[in-house]
C-alpha cells in the first residue's frame, strides 16, 4: 500500500507562500493524488487533485492561488500555495488513490498556520 508523507508546512503571514510536498513510498505514475485539509471543528475537504494524466481540479476557495503538480520520477506531488489567507489555516493531508478505490491512502498531515 502506498504510504504518503507530507512536508513543508509551517507558520506564514497572510499574503505569503508555502510549498507542500508529498513523497510516496512507491511509484505514483498511475495514481490519483490529492491534497485535502481539515481545520479545527470542520470536516476534511478537498483542496486540489491531479490525475495520472495531469488533469487538475481545485476547491473554489483556492482557485487562482494554489497549484498542484506532480513529479512521477520523484514519486512526489506538490502544492504551491500563494496569497495565503488566515482561513487557509488547517492540517493538510495527502491522499494517494488508485482508479476504482474509494478511500486510498492518507499521510499523517502537515500543519499550515497563516497569521493575520
Amino acid at each position: 500500500q502506498v504510504q504518503p508523507v507530507e512536508s513543508g508546512g509551517g507558520l506564514v503571514q497572510a499574503g505569503g507562500s508555502l510549498r507542500l510536498s508529498c513523497a510516496a513510498s512507491e511509484n505514483i505514475f498511475s495514481l490519483i493524488m490529492g491534497w485535502y485539509r481539515q481545520a479545527p471543528g470542520k470536516q476534511r475537504e478537498l483542496v486540489a487533485r491531479i490525475t495520472s494524466g495531469g488533469s487538475t481540479n481545485y476547491a473554489d476557495s483556492v482557485k487562482g492561488r494554489f497549484t498542484i503538480s506532480r513529479d512521477n520520477a520523484k514519486n512526489t506531488v506538490y502544492l504551491q500555495m500563494n496569497s495565503l489567507k488566515p482561513e487557509d489555516t488547517a492540517v493538510y493531508f495527502c491522499n494517494a488513490r488508485r482508479v476504482g478505490e474509494i478511500f486510498g491512502s492518507w499521510g499523517q498531515g502537515t500543519q499550515v498556520t497563516v497569521s493575520s
